[in-house]
């Protein structure tokens, strides 16, 4: 596309979208975050090295904000996750009409996340003040809501209640008062799927890839939780109740097919069957994870295949929420990769096991 079309693109659509516009924003956004060769740059530092070396990447209002009180990994941590809430409301402040409720689909999974956190907080009697300063801290003014339920709620069943009129407060109205943590959490995961699912459900090419991906997503968990499930060595049918409807590869009675798999090399013969999936790449990842006593080559291989189909879907489709999603995807990647950077080394892990999670 040449300058001189871009110039004739309509910066509002008849949707009431602005797609040209919140996906140049967000490439440039996608430019600025730290690249391979930084992120090497930066393994190499020491622990308080790094604070100084994050807070160059874009990090430096978050970090001056919490220094007062904070340092080092606890530091670096509140304040990824600040400029990670940051950034999700000024993307979704720039995206309109259709646009920002697709990209609202993907950027609630970060409020499912926190109702966790707080449930957690609450299931696990954790004091208000611990979690106001190092886990949801009251600096961050997206957390003040999630701190009035820790702060007035002290049972699971009020703090659920309390987010009622919430789309995970919603999820959370279909528990009851003797459900356990483990399954209001599984109820999350199930409504935001499905809520996911239901709001791409639209047949322009935009919202039918989306809803490709999420349920590619949906596979990939469903994978990751049956690895999960032999390696801990639960029960076919403990393993049938960690699956979530509505991927690809499996559904209905399929999901429990997958479930009773005995062994990875069974998982690998049940996904070859799917055009769908790479089968052989994800083999020779989980062949790797073979006495080693980590799952984590196949747990990445999967990661890393998820986020190349959200990229090229956004290059197919430059004029759509995936530009967008892409963006949110990549930054929230980064942040990961930068408090496992810093988790590690504090931790005093050695840089090649580092290097290997995150390169």
């Amino acid at each position: 596309m040449n300058d001189q079309e871009r110039k004739r693109m309509p910066v509002i659509d008849s949707s009431g979208s602005n797609p040209a516009t919140a996906a140049t924003r967000s490439k440039a956004r996608r430019a600025k975050l730290v690249d391979e060769t930084r992120m090497r740059q930066l393994l190499q530092m020491s622990p308080s090295q790094l604070v100084t070396g994050i807070a160059d990447c874009g990090y430096r209002t978050e970090i001056d904000t919490y220094a007062m009180r904070l340092s080092g990994a606890d530091l670096v941590e509140v304040s990824l996750n600040h400029n990670l809430s940051r950034e999700l409301s000024e993307v979704t402040g720039y995206c309109q009409g259709a646009l920002k409720i697709q990209v609202k689909v993907f950027i609630d999974r970060y409020s499912f996340k926190n109702a966790k956190t707080v449930l957690r907080a609450v299931a696990n009697e954790v004091v208000l003040e611990e979690v106001s300063k190092l886990i949801l801290p009251e600096e961050n003014e997206f957390n003040t809501d999630w701190l009035a339920i820790v702060r007035n709620n002290s049972t699971l069943k009020t703090a659920a209640d309390a987010m009622l009129g919430t789309p995970w407060g919603r999820a959370l109205s279909e528990t009851s008062a003797e459900s356990t943590l483990q399954e209001m959490e599984d109820a999350l995961d199930r409504h935001y799927f499905s809520e996911a699912l239901s709001a791409t459900r639209n047949p322009d090419p935009s919202s039918s890839t989306l809803r490709r991906f999420i349920q590619t997503e949906i596979d990939y968990l469903n994978i990751t939780n049956i690895l999960r499930g032999l390696r801990e060595g639960l029960a076919a049918e403990s393993r049938a109740e960690m699956l979530l409807p509505g991927g690809r590869l499996w559904n209905g009675p399929q999901l429990r097919v997958a479930a009773a798999v005995d062994s990875h090399g069974a998982l690998v013969d049940l996904l070859r069957r799917s055009a769908h999936f790479d089968a052989a790449g994800f083999d020779e990842a989980l062949s790797a994870t073979e006495g080693a006593g980590t799952l984590d080559s196949a747990l990445n291989w999967l990661s890393h295949s998820l986020h190349d189909q959200l990229r090229r879907m956004s290059y197919l489709h430059p004029l759509s929420a995936l530009p967008v999603i892409h963006y949110i995807a990549s930054k929230a990647e980064e942040v990961g990769k930068l408090l496992m950077i810093i988790r590690g080394l504090s931790a005093g892990l050695d840089r090649k096991v580092i290097e290997e999670h995150i390169l």
